[in-house]
């Protein structure tokens, strides 16, 4: 009997102990998450790179002495070269300066209005842009503009109906114009991106002295040129950080 009530007792007393006892536990730490953290694209430094595409440029030919007009066409090709610049990133604001240098082959030739003997002909072999741009950028996609100057080097002709050959020629190396642009860009790899542009040369008409193949001018003062439409895809590798971190 004693022993049971001994044993009753111990149970008792284990059943008060044990709830205090647990209660005296120390309750698990909570451990915040770590932040998450999200890779930023960055447009900043130096690129280089290279374009390929097609262009158009208009040519309307005039008579100024006799005052006759003599055709509009468009000289169509190809075009490809290379550029080089650099931008500055401030926010998702992104600054630049670039230099271009194309290739081109953009010919095209009508019937001369004013003569049925010949063609007026014209055809551009390269040209340069120096441009500005300003863009938007989402991480590592990129929306801009450009402007700036442009030169081209056109060669204008008289060919020769009944030969094919030129009758009469000019050549411009270094016409100067103006040039806007917009592109969109997206960088695909770190330091690597690709874009698709379109620019447009603000060139227009302009006084051209024609000389036959002997080298003699021709007795009639002519205007002839005007305006080019490029579309280039472009791919420049870029030295800077591809990316930084933001929390």
């Amino acid at each position: 009997m004693k022993k049971f009530l001994l044993g009753t007792v111990g149970l008792v007393a284990l059943g008060m102990v044990s709830p205090a006892s647990a209660a005296d536990l120390a309750a698990r730490p909570y451990t915040k998450a770590p932040p998450m953290m999200v890779a930023i694209y960055d447009w900043s430094g130096f690129y280089i790179g290279a374009n390929g595409g097609w262009g158009s440029t208009n040519d309307a030919r005039t008579n100024i002495t006799n005052s006759v007009f003599l055709g509009r066409y468009d000289a169509t090709g190809a075009v490809a070269g290379g550029q080089i610049g650099y931008r500055w990133q401030s926010g998702a604001i992104v600054y630049g300066l670039e230099a271009q240098g194309d290739w081109a082959d953009l010919n095209g030739s009508i019937q001369n209005l004013g003569n049925p003997l010949n063609t007026i002909h014209s055809r551009m072999d390269a040209f340069g842009l120096f441009t500005g741009q300003v863009g938007y950028a989402w991480n590592n996609a990129l929306l801009y503009v450009k402007g700036g100057a442009a030169v081209t080097d056109r060669r204008y002709d008289f060919i020769v109906n009944a030969t094919g050959a030129v009758g009469a020629s000019a050549n411009y190396a270094t016409r100067l114009g103006g040039t806007v642009g917009a592109g969109l860009e997206y960088g695909f790899a770190p330091n690597w991106s690709a874009a698709v542009e379109y620019d447009h040369i603000f060139e227009g008409k302009h006084t051209v002295g024609f000389f036959d193949v002997a080298g003699v001018p021709l007795a009639s003062t002519y205007s002839s040129g005007g305006d080019t439409d490029l579309v280039t895809v472009r791919v420049n590798y870029r030295w800077g950080g591809p990316a930084v971190a933001r929390y």
